[in-house]
């Protein structure tokens, strides 16, 4: 019986794995997900447009001008349709 069990014993030892080597993956990972955040964050602080692009004059009058543009759903103001609807109510009343 005792040799069934030094069997079993050392094929479960040679199917686990040795913790030092898991340890030292372990970390390698770690500090490589570590460098990937770090370069990460260092990309997200960089400008995605330069300094005075969107604050150009044309890129503002643009947006004015054009009605395909200026009346988009998330561009237009709100209140816009009420004082058409009240302008509209009291234009038809008279």
């Amino acid at each position: 019986m005792g040799f069934i069990m030094e069997f079993a014993e050392n094929l479960i030892l040679r199917l686990m794995e040795d913790p030092k080597e898991r340890d030292r993956k372990f970390r390698e990972h770690l500090y490589a997900v570590k460098d990937r955040c770090i370069k990460t964050k260092e990309m997200w602080s960089y400008p995605l447009r330069p300094y005075g692009f969107w604050t150009f004059e044309r890129h503002n009058a643009q947006l004015r001008w054009d009605a395909q543009i200026s009346q988009v759903p998330g561009r237009r103001d709100p209140y816009d349709d009420l004082l058409q609807q009240s302008y509209n109510s009291s234009s038809s009343s008279k």
